[in-house]
């Protein structure tokens, strides 16, 4: 039998350990590239849920289709969704007040909050809350705000400019501000804030929701800058925009329903925002749901019908 020498045994564990050196970095690097994220699917502005998950929702059972309209702006459709009561069929010579819903995430998409139209026909068709249009639009390719920057990219204009006119045309609506609400969650929450503050006139009832008011407070501290890829327009987020209505003499009154669960990640924030708003004298209502996430459907499903009937009385006032 042949001895190797402890020399020839060091050098050969040399080499060993010199070769899982050379391996293990492209193992790691591998290994990461199989945990990486799938990249988001190209933006679209009609992206409606796809048709096993529309059955699953039972969206043609409660009321909801999937629609689109001719963007005079772009020359392209624009999808979205909308519940119509029940009472919308029976009743041909009524108007009834309408809510449009932001989704949150980017880019947009008008399915991704379609869900939540189970609790809205619950409430209807148990008389909690007076027959209502529910809308879930597409916010563009920045979720909600004009970003020139990316083709296509003016997700406010399009959804103030074309989408709030193409309803109140097509379906019989109220067209008074007090007939109008607005809410939305998480990046919803952000576009329901800012456009609620720019555009006062439109809106009775106004509710954001999950708000990532840290990122607004970041683009107002850095000239409009988000991070290093991402810039809008100075004084475009909802901290200064807040301040320019407050100190319009010729404002719409506002009274906003913010809403956060406790445990959401940045639920801190909401306070803070409502202290800004304490400090600019804007008045508002809170719906804090203890516990909750991130998450719209686990506030509605603790509260959700108290957001639900804060619309519903708005809606129930006189006046523009």
């Amino acid at each position: 039998m042949r001895h190797f020498s402890t020399n020839h045994a060091n050098l050969a564990l040399a080499v060993a350990v010199l070769a899982i050196l050379a391996i293990g970095p492209a193992f790691g690097q591998n290994a990461k590239k199989g945990k990486a994220k799938k990249k988001p699917a190209p933006f679209s502005w009609v992206s409606p849920v796809p048709e096993n998950r529309a059955k699953h929702l039972k969206l043609d059972e409660l009321g909801v289709k999937h629609a689109t309209f001719k963007s005079r702006s772009m020359g392209i459709d624009v999808g979205f969704y909308i519940y119509l009561p029940p009472q919308y069929e029976t009743d041909a010579d009524r108007k009834f007040p309408v809510v449009y819903h932001l989704h949150g995430g980017r880019p947009g998409a008008e399915g991704k909050s379609v869900s939540l139209a189970r609790y809205i026909h619950k409430a209807v068709t148990d008389g909690k809350i007076q027959p209502t249009i529910y809308i879930w639009p597409n916010g563009g390719p920045m979720s909600w705000y004009n970003y020139p920057q990316k083709e296509n990219g003016l997700g406010e204009d399009v959804f103030v400019k074309e989408l709030i006119p193409h309803i109140d045309k097509t379906y019989r609506t109220r067209t008074e501000r007090s007939g109008r609400g607005i809410q939305g969650f998480s990046q919803g929450g952000r576009g329901t804030t800012r456009i609620m503050f720019k555009h006062p006139e439109l809106f009775g009832s106004t509710a954001p929701g999950g708000s990532g008011y840290e990122p607004e407070k970041r683009i107002q501290e850095n000239n409009g800058a988000e991070s290093e890829n991402v810039k809008f327009a100075p004084g475009y987020n909802a901290w200064d925009l807040a301040k320019q209505y407050a100190d319009r003499k010729d404002a719409p009154p506002l009274k906003p329903m913010i809403w956060v669960g406790t445990k959401g990640f940045n639920y801190e924030y909401n306070l803070k925002f409502m202290e800004y708003l304490d400090e600019l004298g804007v008045p508002y209502e809170k719906l804090i749901v203890p516990d909750a996430t991130h998450s719209a459907t686990q506030i509605y499903d603790a509260k959700g019908i108290e957001l639900m009937q804060f619309h519903d009385r708005n809606f129930s006032k006189k006046g523009d």
